[in-house]
């Protein structure tokens, strides 16, 4: 047991270098095509903590817009705008796209409730990629995070080598992108939208 655990988390901490290592070659390699453009070309890249806070981030950012929406109509800009830090699993735009249309609209129309869906995706504290990885280790596979709200989330590495969020109810999202840095904490991106009941 203890062998295939650490397996699991060696296999994600290779993942997460390759993914990287994989992302820096392709960043040089368009830097050089971009070099013989005399225009600018549009910035791909995740927003820096140059950005701002983690909702100033989530706002600049066309593959978290829905989330950045939501957080506005449910009035936590205010507390995710704050010292922090905070560590934000952001449901993609096609995370959100996936959630049924008459779910969605009862959240967009009832605050409270939406309120408490979006605080289920923020945790107290900044967790980077490497200390996901570290409480992973220490954890023995598991890694166990309170929200805002003091509820629990738990981090585990599925049969597959990816990182997976589960709620206390069992359901569970894959982590799909890491470390989007803001001046008040850190963004990590969820494929699916946690709705506690």
């Amino acid at each position: 047991m203890k062998k295939s655990v650490l397996i699991a988390i060696a296999s994600l901490s290779i993942g997460f270098l390759s993914t990287r290592a994989i992302a820096q070659t392709q960043q040089q390699d368009t830097t050089k095509r971009d070099t013989t453009n005399k225009t600018a070309p549009a910035s791909t890249a995740a927003p820096s903590a140059a950005s701002g806070d983690v909702v100033g981030v989530l706002s600049s950012s066309t593959t978290f817009a829905p989330m950045a929406l939501a957080i506005k109509n449910a009035d936590l800009e205010a507390t995710l705008k704050g010292a922090g830090p905070f560590t934000v699993f952001a449901p993609n735009d096609v995370a959100f796209s996936k959630v049924p249309k008459p779910t969605m609209d009862d959240l967009m129309k009832d605050h409270a409730k939406l309120a408490k869906v979006l605080k289920y995706h923020v945790v107290a504290g900044k967790y980077t990629k490497t200390d996901i990885i570290k409480a992973l280790s220490a954890g023995k596979g598991k890694a166990v995070l309170k929200t805002i709200d003091g509820d629990t989330l738990t981090l585990s590495v599925n049969d597959k080598s990816n990182l997976q969020i589960a709620d206390a109810k069992g359901n569970a999202a894959l982590v799909i992108s890491f470390d989007t840095m803001a001046s008040n904490g850190v963004i990590h991106g969820l494929n699916s939208v946690l709705i506690p009941q």
